[in-house]
């Protein structure tokens, strides 16, 4: 059975309300919880997946896309708050990871119970966020630059790509993400407070041992950093395999 939370902004593909703890996901620029929707089979029986759906899109296509980052981040943070009754860990791909990190100091700031683990995955730490040699692409780009950027990097399938109506929501709701991202601002002295995983492609656009140096400057409650077979989006034994680099979460516990 799937269905949605009392919010819409909550997925869970297979409820289990009795599940001691919850895996909660941020999803990519231009993503949704699809990618995410078949990690339920992956995940130990006293796991429950929590999928957060950003403003504009499946459950939520009527609502209008957030204004700004801020905006965005404090969508996310009222979602994720409704799920902190049990241990929870907060997993970020790509622009989700700047969006795990910052929620999860933004609960913090709030009173709230932070994750027991942050697990960043595929993206620069925030503070290097547009640095020289970046293959993010931006608003200004035009749709053909955005649909080959997306294809190159595996987000958008061959039947969408050749399908007029579904390439223009694709390359919309890229261009809404976009343009959120871009109002991202680093505020200097943010840290993450609780144990953090960091996971790289190796085939990823930025070197792993910059990017692990960079994620680990901002960790305070422990770090660890692996990098992991393929590209942006791994291999796809791979991504079918991260719930267990969430999930197996202890500090100095090494690979899953």
């Amino acid at each position: 059975m799937q269905t949605v939370s009392s919010t819409p902004a909550v997925f869970r593909p297979r409820p289990r309300p009795d599940a001691g703890r919850v895996l909660v996901c941020l999803s990519y620029c231009g993503g949704g919880t699809a990618p995410f929707r078949r990690w339920a089979e992956a995940v130990p029986d006293d796991v429950e997946l929590a999928l957060i759906c950003y403003p504009g899109r499946e459950t939520r296509f009527g609502t209008p896309f957030a204004r700004d980052w801020i905006a965005l981040r404090d969508d996310v943070v009222g979602a994720v708050r409704g799920l902190t009754s049990r241990p929870y860990t907060l997993f970020g791909h790509s622009m989700g990871s700047w969006l795990a990190f910052e929620t999860a100091a933004q609960l913090e700031r709030l009173g709230v119970a932070p994750p027991s683990a942050l697990v960043v995955s595929g993206g620069v730490a925030p503070h290097k966020r547009g640095a020289p040699g970046s293959r993010t692409p931006r608003t200004a780009d035009s749709d053909d630059v955005l649909v080959t950027w997306m294809r190159t990097f595996g987000q958008m399938p061959a039947i969408v790509a050749n399908e007029p109506e579904l390439r223009a929501m694709a390359v919309e709701l890229l261009r809404a993400d976009l343009a959120v991202s871009e109002s991202y601002r680093f505020t200097e002295g943010t840290r993450a407070t609780v144990p953090m995983r960091l996971l790289y492609g190796a085939g990823d656009h930025g070197r792993f041992a910059e990017v692990e140096r960079d994620w680990k400057s901002l960790a305070d409650g422990g770090f660890e950093g692996f990098e992991l077979p393929g590209g942006h989006f791994y291999e796809p034994d791979v991504w079918a395999g991260l719930p267990r680099w969430c999930t197996g979460l202890v500090p100095g516990a090494g690979r899953p």
